[in-house]
This record gives structure tokens, sequence and C-alpha cells, in this order.
């Protein structure tokens, strides 16, 4: 069977649907009533979230008919089209169409060149999750890596170094620093290409639309390192503003971790002070940075948006942002629509995982 992404997606939910059905069988009373209440709070989350991007595409000036078609179009040519979209019916009754075509998973068609949405997502998702992966990775080691660092020399001139430095990093807009490096690494020193995915020269087969993957499994180590190198810069400039989140929340638990019975337990009974820090205090500091992993993967899809338009990255950032300037709503609706449950899927992963770790937070 022939390796796609929809297989990996259906892979994915499989193993998230075992994960809850796992954690709802063997946990306790406490942890099985939690994940429940979880999963139905997480339903109207995606429905308000779906509702306001309905009202918000419909409340910007424009339309797709007026923005897309040349002057001095015909006015039985515009109302052909309005019919085709269904922007002839009332307000509700678009509103009611929309949430039935969501439940039966039709997104519909783009307004602009009649692509349907699914394919459309199919194409854009995966390059915005080759993005996403790498970030949130270099954000979580070195952020947490970083803040664990600093509390262990609580006061010290690395502590202060790093805590300046979070600040520092967590001002620059995300879009400016794509922009600084593309200046300085792609146009100045030439080590990193300035845009898009690979170098329109390299051919291989694409099957899951993940580069990285698609290029391991022809064996073309030419392309691997092609689109490697144009992960780079664009992964780099997403992840760093939120790096100094991460180095400032590890910081603080961590000195409040080492200053617990069982830290000063661990020191009376011999245990070597490096293994004592980041093996037994930052385990237990790890609980509340796995919180703010789900809370941050909103962030960084909003952010991915201003990465991806800086370097001309073909993902659901760019589509979406393509979407506005050309009032297609059923191309926005759906990709915001995806980005709902994606979020809404993390945060309910994300507490489910902390409810697993912490029994405290059952009750």
């Amino acid at each position: 069977m022939q390796l796609t992404f929809m297989t990996l997606c259906g892979g994915g939910m499989l193993f998230f649907v075992a994960f809850l059905v796992y954690a709802i069988i063997s946990g306790s009373d406490s942890l099985r009533r939690y994940i429940i209440t979880r999963i139905f709070l997480t339903i109207p989350m995606i429905f308000i979230l779906v509702t306001l991007i309905f009202v918000v595409m419909r409340l910007i000036p424009g339309d797709p008919i007026t923005a897309n078609l040349k002057p001095g179009a015909s006015t039985e040519r515009i109302e052909a089209l309005q019919a085709d979209l269904g922007l002839d019916k009332p307000i509700y009754l678009q509103y009611v169409d929309y949430l039935t075509s969501i439940v039966r998973g039709d997104l519909g068609n783009s307004a602009v060149d009649d692509r349907p949405i699914t394919e459309m997502i199919g194409e854009a998702l995966p390059a915005t999750i080759e993005l996403i992966i790498p970030s949130v990775l270099i954000m979580m080691i070195f952020g947490v890596a970083s803040g664990a660092y600093a509390a262990h020399h609580h006061k010290s001139a690395a502590d202060y170094s790093l805590r300046v430095f979070s600040v520092f990093i967590y001002s620059f807009p995300v879009f400016w620093v794509g922009l600084i490096f593309q200046l300085i690494f792609a146009v100045q020193l030439g080590w990193f290409p300035v845009a898009k995915r690979i170098s329109p020269t390299l051919e291989f087969e694409r099957q899951t639309n993940l580069l990285l993957v698609d290029t391991l499994l022809a064996g073309n180590w030419e392309a691997f390192a092609d689109a490697a190198q144009h992960l780079v810069l664009p992964t780099a400039a997403l992840s760093l503003a939120l790096i100094g989140v991460f180095i400032r929340l590890t910081r603080v638990n961590m000195i409040e971790t080492l200053e617990e019975d069982f830290v000063r337990a661990g020191y009376a009974r011999g245990i070597p002070e490096r293994r004592m820090v980041y093996r037994h205090a930052l385990r237990n500091t790890l609980i509340p940075v796995m919180t703010l992993i789900g809370l941050q993967t909103a962030i960084l899809l909003a952010g991915a948006i201003l990465t991806e338009t800086t370097f001309s990255w073909p993902g659901m950032g760019l589509m979406i942002r393509d979407g506005i300037d050309q009032r297609d709503y059923p191309a926005v609706q759906g990709a915001v629509t995806v980005f709902a449950i994606f979020v809404a899927l993390i945060s309910l992963l994300t507490d489910i995982l902390y409810a697993f770790i912490d029994p405290r937070i059952r009750y």
C-alpha cells in the first residue's frame, strides 16, 4: 500500500483514539470523569471557533465574486456565481449549510478556481506540519534546557544573560526575524535558500507531500539535503520567539522545585548535584511546561502564517492569506476549521497527558 498523507493522518487519529480508550479503561474513576468531561468540552470549543470564522469572513468588506471578477461583469454573471456559491441565500441558511458540510467532512470548493478545499488542504497542510514539528522540538529542547541551566546557576552571569536573552528574542516579530535571517544567511552569506520548500530542478515521487519523508522514501539524498536546507531558516524564525517563553517558565518552576524537600533529601543521600537537578528536579518541572505546549500551539500556528508568507512557504498560512486577499470564503473557512480542530485536539491531548501524570488536577 502506498504511503500517503491521508494514511498518516488516519494512523495518527487511530493512535489518538487508542490512547483515549486506554486512558479511560485503565485510569481511575476520577481520571475517567476528567477525560470524558474534557472531550465534551472540546466539542463546543470547535463549534465556537468555526462559528467565529464564518462571522468574521462575512464582516470583511467585499466578497469572492467582486474580488475576482473583472470590472464590468454583467449582473446575470454575478448572480449566477452567487447562486453557485450559495451567497444568494439568507445568512442563517448559509450558516446551516456551512455547519452541515463540516459534519459531512465536505468543505466545498474554492470560490476562485473551483478546486475542492480538501485537495488544497491536502497539499498545504503537510508543508505546515513539516514546518511546525521541528519548530516545536527546537523550542522545547533549547528552551527547557536553557531554563534548567539558568535555574541551576541562579543569580549568576549565565542566569542574567539567559533572562535578558529570553525577553530580547520574545519582543521581535516573527516576520521581522524571518526577513533578517533571509538578509544575513541567505543573501549575504549564501548559506541557505531564500524561500520555497525545495529547488524546482529536483524531481522525485511525492507520496505524503512531507518532503523530508518523501525524499527518504525515494532514496534521493540530494533532494533530502536540499529540502532540509530550505527548512532551516523558517524553522529557526518560527521557533525563536517562543523559546524565550519556555526559558522563563522552566527557570521559574525549576527554582521552586529545587527548594522542595525531596531535593534536599536527595542531596542528603549523596545523589550527585547534576543528576539531582537535570534528572529528578527537571522531571517535576516539566509538568507545567506540558500545559504550555498545548497553549502555544495556537500561537505557533498564527506565527506560521507570518513565517510562510515571509518565506513563500506553500502551507496553510499562505493558503489563508491568499484566501483572505481574494475573499475566498470556502478556502479560508476550511483552512481555519482544520486549524481549530488541530488546536482543540492538541489541547485535549495535553490536558489528558497532564492528568495522567499528575493526579492532583483531576479533582
